[in-house]
């Protein structure tokens, strides 16, 4: 099922993402809704790292040499 969401965007924005469409050959919408996937995505694995990095080094984890390590 979909839903209709209206947002506002600057003139400036609009055009870029009128650009982007275009370059790309979507439409406005999947443009929009590409974004809005990637920022959601790289939202969730920010807010994992976060709370996995203090795991890590409360066991004295801190760096990539430390995590190879570990697994080798």
């Amino acid at each position: 099922m979909r839903k209709t969401v209206s947002i506002s965007l600057p003139n400036a924005l609009k055009g870029q993402l009128d650009e982007a469409a275009q370059e790309e050959g979507l439409s406005r919408s999947d443009v929009v809704r590409q974004a809005l996937s990637d920022y959601l995505f790289i939202r969730r694995f920010r807010r994992l790292r976060a709370r996995m990095m203090s795991r890590a080094q409360a066991q004295g984890i801190f760096t990539d040499e430390d995590v190879f390590e570990q697994v080798s």
